[in-house]
């Protein structure tokens, strides 16, 4: 049986698309297509069903991947791993969102470049990574939506816990204890402070701490959590901040928590790759140094 017809097999069986395959593979759709068809016609049984979005496999489908995966998988690390030796050097290619990447990724991945690697960073929501990633734009991606399908594997990093924040000045305009005792309507005069008009972490904070929903439409908007923080920090209004973020501005008293819920809003974030990559050298390093750093971001 010929190897690169049980590569593309495997491929399409991650992918669950003849499309998506072949932008891994570097293939045009017919090729993908026509080589499928001839594995199944050596095989003499179908191996997917086609359907109108991709395609799912049949049950000798799932089991010759099953036992095929694995070996293909091996010969990859085999081969990867001679063209690093040669090169000495491999570029990683990571995605995620800008602020969680900034301060926790690059200075955790940054010890890796004393030893060959190379990094390429991109920016993007949990939906721009995660296409990104199943189209192999990238090796790595970071988000805080778990990945759906067997082309992408994920591990649970750590969670994110949310703060409701203010400058001195409107925390001093409550009592202690008021926030806790009447709710949101005592919040409802000072302005507020997000990265988009969904108001994504508001609500979110409002929904699970409150059980209601925020009644007032964001005062500023910046697309970037580090310039909500420092736009709140000024005075702005509250926001709703991920505590590493500004747990620095805490501890210095430029914004002040207005209350302290006893389950306070968390948010997941995971570490993504596709299926197979994690055999090659690079890639499965710095999957491993995210995991380990992550035990004490949590």
């Amino acid at each position: 049986m010929d190897l690169a017809l049980l590569r593309t097999f495997v491929t399409v069986h991650r992918a669950g698309s003849f499309t998506r395959a072949a932008a891994l593979l570097g293939l045009s759709q017919p090729a993908v297509t026509s080589q499928i068809r001839t594995l199944e016609r050596q095989l003499g049984r179908p191996l997917f069903l086609r359907q109108a979005r991709g395609v799912t496999p049949t049950t000798i489908g799932d089991e010759l991947a099953h036992r095929a995966a694995p070996h293909l998988d091996a010969l990859v690390e085999i081969a990867e791993a001679g063209q690093h030796e040669e090169s000495g050097v491999r570029t990683l290619h990571l995605a995620g969102p800008p602020e969680f990447t900034s301060l926790r990724v690059l200075p955790t991945l940054s010890p890796l470049i004393a030893r060959g690697l190379v990094l390429r960073i991109a920016f993007g929501n949990a939906q721009e990574t995660l296409e990104g990633l199943a189209a192999g734009h990238h090796d790595l991606a970071i988000s805080t939506d778990r990945p759906r399908g067997g082309l992408l594997t994920a591990t649970p990093l750590c969670d994110e816990e949310h703060v409701l924040v203010a400058a001195p000045r409107w925390a001093g305009r409550l009592a202690p204890g008021l926030v806790r005792h009447k709710g949101p309507k005592v919040l409802e005069q000072i302005p507020v402070v997000e990265v988009h008009e969904s108001m994504p972490f508001v609500t979110r904070y409002w929904s699970t701490v409150f059980d209601a929903l925020p009644t007032a439409a964001a005062t500023v908007v910046a697309p970037d959590l580090r310039a909500v923080l420092h736009a709140t920090a000024a005075g702005a209004g509250l926001s709703v901040l991920p505590r590493y973020l500004c747990e620095e501005a805490l501890e210095r008293g430029e914004v002040v928590a207005l209350l302290d819920p006893p389950m306070p809003p968390l948010r997941t974030y995971f570490l993504a790759a596709r299926t197979g990559t994690l055999t090659l050298p690079h890639i499965a390093r710095a999957h491993e140094w995210l995991l380990r750093a992550a035990t004490d971001w949590c």
